[in-house]
């Protein structure tokens, strides 16, 4: 059995009123400017920049504190060639009748089809991993808890960190993706979850029009 763990004093700098509301306020200007990309410039990022994100994203809450997420960040361009013809394929076959008709309906006005070539234009491909339990020496599993909403956190949070210094990412779902299992040769215990294209925006990147749901529509104060 798990010997317990040892506790230390918490020290979290105190903001006064004033202070926390015009931080609020910057940061909520900040975050509303993250749009996801699709054109992206092959424009080189520092793998310490990248490692720099990821374990930000790795500092997220989790249950039991059992981190149960593995992040690998590709920028081998012959891996990114085999992701980019993997997702095209299932891409193919979700656009061509894989997809129900509502689902194309909703994305119709965005232009996407199949066809992915960020895939391997950006520098940085990060492939998000949840693990249901995690293996240890013998070959036994040990559950972890919470998975999905732990891994979500800590995907929020690595999205806002890229958008923090300054790049873009894409949260590209091509489905099914256990293509990506295959191809990085990943255990048995991790599944995909997320697969992050990173870097700069191309010069002639546009995104849509889009307007955000008011406060009024996402909040509900008692």
């Amino acid at each position: 059995m798990d010997q317990k763990l040892s506790f230390i004093p918490f020290h979290h700098p105190v903001v006064e009123a004033p202070e926390m509301y015009h931080r609020s306020e910057n940061f909520l200007h900040t975050m509303d400017q993250r749009r996801s990309i699709r054109s992206f410039s092959d424009k080189t990022v520092d793998r310490k920049v990248i490692e720099n994100v990821i374990m930000t994203a790795s500092t997220a809450p989790s249950g039991a504190h059992k981190q149960p997420w593995t992040f690998c960040a590709i920028s081998d361009p012959l891996i990114k060639k085999k992701i980019r013809e993997a997702a095209e394929a299932e891409e193919k076959i979700n656009y061509s009748g894989r997809m129900p008709d509502d689902w194309l309906e909703d994305l119709e006005p965005f232009g996407t089809d199949w066809h992915k070539p960020f895939l391997e234009i950006a520098p940085w491909l990060i492939v998000v991993f949840k693990k249901s339990y995690d293996l240890v020496p013998g070959g036994s599993r040990r559950k972890n808890y919470y998975v999905n909403e732990s891994v979500g956190i800590a995907t929020g949070m690595l999205l806002s960190a890229i958008h923090q210094v300054g790049l873009v990412a894409l949260t590209h779902t091509p489905s099914p993706m256990n293509f990506l299992e295959k191809i990085l040769n990943r255990p048995m215990n991790e599944k995909a979850f997320l697969l992050i294209p990173v870097g700069y925006p191309s010069q002639d990147a546009v995104v849509p029009a889009l307007e955000r749901k008011s406060a009024q529509e996402v909040i509900v104060f008692y």
